[in-house]
């Protein structure tokens, strides 16, 4: 049951072999919450959570650490009527109530970029240090990475240096060579004071770049296994990220993972074309759970195209996705008046699709099969077989984030019982992860909380479910 996944910077498939046997740890960069979460944002979120799903399947501790950029040039820039860390923390709210809806499991932790300064000093440092960075030319308190002392910068997207063009927009104040970036940013005039802080360099604030750097050491370590993001981050974000972590002499991550991205009836969407479908623009169109089939049915590395009808999203894709999954549904609805379905293995064929590098488009394609084989055997009067194959379907479900007994999914679910399930759901990821190391006094504790709760859990085979008892 080895797990392959295309490595970016290798640009093939490999095994994935973590760095500790039964233990995965993952980084995916997070949202710079500037703005409102558009559907590409709701795609990344639902890439990472699968692959986190599966690993756990397959028998992994998955410590997953998603960053929340919020201090950036655009955070700063598109805080007109308030204070810019009211913006931010009011789009960090937009972003988890999307990755809630869309069945987004809260990561193991979600460090914010404002939170996380100390770290970022001391790394720079140790850049500084090594003689891979140094303070502007100019006396202020930049500090930029010396890109020409690292001889393996461009490695990622397989660049060379004097091939790379410099940003329309780059600010040159200070800098050796036109393409080094900034570790850290002396504050503006414009600025407010309180978009900045205190360094050994002067009054500032962080780069972008060095602050997933540093949330990455800080939880992870100085090397993980698999580090993710969006296609549209492998330049200059994580081109950078890896450079700087590597000339500070951390191993950082094994494998470099990217998603693709989604276009809008054929093109690229971007607010110039002023195609941008947003989060609530999709989950307005189409039931939630609808919504994320969606996203999985495509291949995470694929580019999705989300087709409208005559420009409304309530038809096109997504009206093809509703009826494939309804199809699902009505299956579960005619095996559960059979009988009662059992906790059941994910078939072999799906198995074998999800470890061959999350091809998911083939899993479904297994999921739909059993499907049709559960309407046939219901067809011929052939409960025990209908059941047998209904029972695989819900435990595919499961493993896809997509189960539509799950309570996150129930329709008129209130905001209070979503809270509960997203506080029922950590506890028990705190659970399995109690359990993955036999620590099982901690694994109790937390059943029997829940239980005082009047919250049942049930551990099958493959999968843990709770119930209000």
């Amino acid at each position: 049951m080895t797990v392959r996944i295309y490595d970016s910077k290798q640009q093939a498939v490999v095994d994935l072999r973590p760095l500790q046997a039964g233990e995965v740890s993952m980084y995916v960069c997070g949202p710079t919450v500037q703005s409102s979460p558009h559907v590409g944002h709701v795609r990344s979120a639902v890439v990472y959570d699968v692959w986190r799903r599966w690993l756990t399947h397959r028998g992994n501790r998955v410590t997953f650490v998603r960053n929340v950029t919020d201090i950036d040039d655009k955070v700063l820039v598109n805080a007109t009527d308030e204070p810019w860390w009211a913006l931010a923390y009011r789009v960090e709210l937009e972003f988890t109530a999307a990755y809630r809806a869309v069945g987004v499991l809260a990561p193991t932790y979600e460090p914010r970029a404002t939170a996380s300064v100390p770290a970022m000093h001391a790394l720079i440092a140790l850049l500084i240090e090594r003689g891979h960075a140094y303070p502007a030319l100019d006396g202020s308190a930049d500090v930029y990475f010396d890109v020409r002392s690292w001889e393996r910068y461009g490695e990622l997207t397989r660049q060379r240096v004097e091939n790379m063009e410099t940003a329309a927009d780059a600010d040159l104040r200070g800098k050796r060579d036109p393409r080094d970036f900034a570790l850290w940013k002396a504050r503006k005039d414009d600025e407010p004071e309180s978009a900045s802080w205190e360094s050994p360099w002067g009054r500032g604030r962080p780069g972008w770049h060095i602050e997933c750097s540093a949330m990455a050491r800080t939880y992870l370590g100085d090397a993980f296994d698999i580090h993710g993001g969006g296609l549209d981050l492998r330049f200059p974000h994580h081109e950078n990220e890896l450079a700087q972590s590597s000339a500070a002499g951390l191993g950082f991550a094994q494998v470099w993972s990217h998603n693709g991205l989604v276009n809008v009836d054929g093109e690229k969407m971007s607010k110039s074309l002023g195609n941008s479908i947003f989060a609530i623009d999709l989950l307005q169109a189409v039931r939630p759970i609808v919504a994320r089939y969606f996203l999985v049915a495509s291949h995470y590395r694929s580019t999705i195209d989300l087709r409208t009808a005559d420009g409304s999203l309530e038809g096109g894709s997504l009206a093809e996705a509703e009826a494939a999954f309804g199809r699902i549904e009505s299956m579960l609805e005619r095996a559960a008046r059979a009988g009662e379905l059992s906790d059941a293995a994910v078939p072999d064929a799906f198995g074998a699709a999800m470890d061959d590098d999350l091809s998911t488009p083939q899993a479904v394609a297994v999921l739909h099969e059993s499907a049709r084989a559960a309407n046939a055997a219901l067809d011929a009067g052939d409960a025990a077989l209908a059941l047998a194959r209904a029972s695989e379907v819900r435990a595919m479900l499961r493993v896809l984030g997509l189960d539509p007994e799950h309570a996150v999914w129930q329709s008129g679910v209130s905001a209070e019982s979503g809270a509960l399930a997203s506080l029922v759901e950590t506890l028990l990821a705190e659970r399995r992860e109690a359990r993955a190391v036999k620590d099982f006094t901690a694994s109790d504790r937390i059943r029997d909380a829940l239980a005082a709760a009047g919250i049942l859990v049930e551990d099958g085979k493959d999968d843990t479910t709770w119930s209000i008892a």
